[in-house]
């Protein structure tokens, strides 16, 4: 099974010696990836785009993947789509780091991979929600509402509360 995370790795060497204004753009279609333990990437697509800039090379990536994420409703795994956009200039000496800090590697080969990971664990929604109509799971028995239709005998999920504040009263 090949190394996709290979295809993260842009070989850039020939760039650097191109006029300013150069742009060499980078289609990226991996199936799926795994950048790391916890992450886990399907049909990632989109391109890098690498311009020869006076001292340094500006990439811009733009790109899209599915990940299988747990709804917090109905707790069941779906494909949740992240898109993600970034911009990083790689210097050619230290004399023209920006603030960004970064500096082509004498291989002439930049690494995504970091970059990726870290944007694509932001694009992670906080509260994700496998559908906007998802009635998420029943409060008294547990099952999946999208499912079946629970029945239940009224059951007060909200008891009045006593006079000290404890739902369940001092005996």
């Amino acid at each position: 099974m090949p190394d996709f995370r290979d295809f993260l790795r842009l070989n850039v060497g020939f760039i650097v010696h191109q006029t300013v204004g150069y742009s060499r753009d980078f289609p990226l279609e991996i199936p799926s990836i795994r950048i790391s333990s916890d992450l886990d990437l399907v049909d990632l697509q989109g391109v890098a785009r690498v311009t020869r800039t006076t001292q340094s090379l500006l990439v811009q990536v733009r790109m899209s993947a599915f990940i299988w994420i747990e709804c917090v409703r109905c707790l069941n795994q779906f494909p949740q789509l992240l898109e993600i956009g970034f911009t990083d200039l790689y210097a050619f000496s230290p004399d023209s780091i920006t603030e960004s800090g970064l500096i082509l590697p004498e291989s002439e080969k930049i690494d995504l991979e970091p970059v990726v990971r870290e944007e694509m664990l932001l694009a992670i929604p906080i509260n994700p929600i496998c559908s906007t109509n998802c009635k998420g799971l029943c409060p008294i028995c547990g099952n999946d509402l999208n499912q079946s239709v629970c029945v239940h005998d009224d059951v007060n999920l909200n008891p009045p509360l006593d006079e000290n504040g404890s739902p369940f009263g001092e005996e």
